[in-house]
């Protein structure tokens, strides 16, 4: 008997400071909901629509898999690429593509960052973001410039921060 107690006060005593496993081999994350991330698309799309763009908005989640792509009717055939390339260039990068390009041109980063695969350097990929944790990105393509991209990205997220500040 005292052999059993001396094992189990061994095993104890040996383990107790010892990281568990579950807690390694489990992740927690947040996620956009596709209601929110419908309403944020549309919102863009509506605010280019209202600018007189023709585009297309694509939301993606943390893990750059298209969660909403809206395309307007006479938006460019390469828009709706082009607008998901942004959205995932901004989550790759946790950085919106208009300060990716901005820091290219100071110098802070490589040039040859724009020559990776699937990544796309124009303004108008923006990270959604809510409590600390990056939820995923949006990419607007097809007005005439990407500040005018970003300009609806923007009223996209504005249309839906209430709901993301939680």
């Amino acid at each position: 008997m005292k052999r059993i107690i001396l094992v189990a006060a061994a095993a104890i005593f040996f383990t107790a400071g010892m990281p568990c496993r579950a807690d390694e081999a489990i992740v927690t994350y947040k996620s956009l909901a596709p209601d929110i991330a419908f309403d944020l698309a549309r919102a863009a799309l509506q605010q280019c629509r209202k600018d007189g763009y023709q585009v297309a908005v694509v939301v993606i989640d943390r893990f750059g898999v298209p969660l909403v792509t809206l395309r307007d009717r006479f938006a460019g055939l390469a828009a709706l690429d082009t607008a998901n390339g942004k959205a995932w260039t901004a989550v790759n990068f946790s950085r919106n593509t208009s300060d990716l390009i901005k820091r290219i041109k100071s110098g802070e980063l490589s040039p040859s960052l724009a020559t990776l695969p699937k990544v796309t350097m124009g303004s108008g990929g923006l990270i959604i973001e809510a409590a600390g944790s990056m939820l995923g990105g949006v990419g607007v393509a097809g007005a005439p410039g990407g500040d005018k991209d970003e300009a609806c990205a923007i009223a996209g997220l504005a249309a839906v921060r209430e709901k993301l500040d939680f």
